[in-house]
């Protein structure tokens, strides 16, 4: 009874030691398999260690990983070993315990039948004793662990015994390995993906410098009134327009030339070409909140200006054409994403994305204390043109505003008060020329129509 006990108690330390060891290192399919062969080895005190996994696809067994026998650790994969071999599961003992799920015990192989002579003739080793078994996962054979030469005799059924519990464990790890080597194959194809993405989603250099040697005005007449047209501006140089205004705005704060221009230029290319939601309304906002600034007489700080001006320039990056109700009922995948605020949500993240392109940082001359301030304003600030939000600011305002309780240096009351602004920069085409506002009305209805169509057929 003791010595059973014992036995016992030493099987469990050793699946708990193989337990840390494999599943605290999961880093591929290959580092698994080595760990297992070395553990299975010590476990049964055999010479060598061969593990088959089973290619249903193929229905066939395949090894890449091999064990030249002369250190626990002298376990390689191809192609410092032999090249991968690849067997049919009908054919040797291993191909015999894949199909039948039989644990097999051979006290000498070469008078066994179904011992399969090419393994031995590819490595150049000579096999005697051969304990066998079959790997499950949720009742079904994904491999076959293969121990080689007992050490000191044969096989006996206790290692039998040993090994059969080992086998769990060895399922359950290969199982998590090859799930982690999905996950990782997927990882590294949505990296390719977002870089050919990414590509395709910055301004190119030639634009650069072509809106660089675009000469900038020093002067701009009626720019800084409410009724200047967006319209009456060339796609080609509303990008310098832009240029203009921050430098026209922030004189204090030091910005790379290229970079600015490199930044809203791919934020022009980020707006959808949709009727309403694009550049042409990206920068007709923007030069609403241009104006306000430049008629407040700085009662916004500096890093303030810049939250806002760049919230009012990117507050619409990657619009799809659909409000976010439809987003929601239509279950994309925007929505599974962020439940609320789906869209705005969005387009600050898009926003944070062009900033983290290469040469796109605008903010790089801040510290670090005031790029953390600004990018977490432009987040409010672009969250705050989600109309379902302004009805509560406006209603909060006005109360402050009613009872005289509103204070310029409380930062609530100021935070409440640019988010409303965002909202009256974002509706700003009903403050232009009745032409205008036509043309903007026209572009609206334009845009619905087009969601009403989608959700119709969506109904069909």
């Amino acid at each position: 009874m003791y010595h059973t006990m014992t036995k016992q108690r030493k099987l469990n330390d050793f699946l708990l030691a193989v337990t840390r060891s494999v599943f605290q290192d999961i880093v591929s399919m290959d580092t698994v398999i080595m760990k297992i062969m070395n553990f299975a080895k010590k476990l049964v005190q055999a010479d060598r260690a061969s593990l088959f996994l089973v290619d249903l696809k193929m229905n066939q067994l395949f090894a890449r990983i091999f064990d030249t026998g002369q250190d626990s650790n002298d376990i390689h994969t191809a192609p410092s070993s032999p090249k991968e071999i690849r067997f049919p599961m009908d054919k040797g003992i291993a191909g015999h315990v894949a199909s039948t799920g039989e644990t097999t015990n051979i006290l000498d192989a070469y008078k066994d039948d179904r011992f399969n002579r090419d393994v031995d003739r590819q490595t150049g080793y000579t096999t005697k004793t051969i304990l066998c078994m079959p790997i499950y996962i949720r009742g079904c054979i994904i491999g076959v662990v293969q121990m080689v030469n007992k050490l000191n005799g044969v096989f006996t059924k206790s290692d039998e015994e040993a090994f059969e519990t080992f086998a769990v464990y060895c399922g359950l790890a290969l199982h998590h390995a090859k799930l982690y080597d999905k996950i990782r194959r997927s990882e590294q194809k949505n990296k390719v993906a977002l870089e050919v993405l990414s590509y395709h989603a910055r301004c190119s250099e030639e634009e650069v410098t072509e809106c660089i040697n675009m000469q900038t005005p020093e002067k701009i007449p009626g720019l800084t009134t409410f009724e200047f047209s967006p319209w009456s501006v060339e796609d080609t140089r509303k990008p310098v327009y832009v240029l203009y205004m921050f430098k026209d705005l922030f004189k204090t704060i030091r910005f790379d030339l290229e970079y600015l221009m490199r930044f809203t230029l791919t934020v022009r290319k980020n707006y959808r070409n949709v009727p309403y939601h694009n550049w042409i309304h990206a920068f007709s906002v923007a030069h609403s909140m241009y104006t306000l600034i430049k008629s407040t007489n700085n009662t916004f700080t500096p890093l303030e200006s810049l939250s806002l001006f760049v919230a009012c320039l990117c507050h619409d990056l990657d619009h799809r054409g659909k409000t976010n109700s439809f987003m929601v009922k239509s279950d994309t995948p925007l929505a599974a994403i962020y439940s609320t605020s789906t869209m705005e949500h969005h387009h600050f993240n898009q926003t944070v994305t062009i900033l983290q392109h290469e040469g796109h940082n605008i903010f790089n001359h801040l510290t670090s204390q005031e790029y953390k301030e600004v990018l977490g304003n432009i987040k409010k600030f672009i969250l705050a043109t989600d109309l379902a939000l302004f009805f509560g600011n406006k209603a909060r305002l006005k109360e402050l505003a009613d009872k005289k309780e509103f204070v310029w240096n409380k930062e609530e009351h100021r935070d409440l008060i640019m988010a409303v602004a965002m909202t009256g920069c974002d509706l700003c085409a009903s403050i232009k020329p009745w032409e205008i506002q036509l043309a903007t009305v026209h572009v609206i209805f334009e845009e619905f129509y087009a969601q009403v169509t989608c959700s119709a057929a969506a109904y069909m």
